[in-house]
């Protein structure tokens, strides 16, 4: 008993040591969802809209990593010159992206889009 007395200074300090220790220990045993992953991976690059998401899935439209990588780097470009809502331009797929939020409106490749005509932007990319 003097052993612990001489270690801590006060009851809290026992109390957290040796109590909370069970919590710490299970909080480090739980597993992370793919919802919380995703979220984070969201949080570093670009969002994409619900309405974005069903339209990719609409479209069978996959992005490859390298179109990934280009569509952010146009978003960054268009947030460095002061555009607000953007066309994005990558190989035969046009996307809006509402660039202070990061975030894409829509998507759509050249066979949805028979008009080639976009509203509601004040910038375009074309990487």
């Amino acid at each position: 008993m003097n052993n612990i007395i001489n270690q801590f200074s006060s009851i809290e300090q026992l109390t957290d040591r040796y109590l909370n220790q069970n919590k710490s220990q299970n909080t480090a045993n739980d597993s992370v969802s793919f919802e919380d992953i995703l979220k984070q991976k969201q949080q570093t690059g670009i969002k994409f809209s619900k309405h974005a998401t069903a339209r990719l899935g609409q479209r069978n439209i996959n992005l490859s990593a390298d179109q990934s990588a280009r569509l952010e780097k146009g978003v960054s470009e268009a947030e460095n010159k002061g555009v607000n809502e953007s066309l994005v331009l990558v190989d035969d797929l046009a996307f809006i992206v509402n660039v202070p939020n990061r975030t894409v409106v829509t998507a759509m490749d050249q066979t949805e889009n028979k008009s080639n005509v976009f509203t509601n932007i004040d910038g375009a990319v074309i990487m």
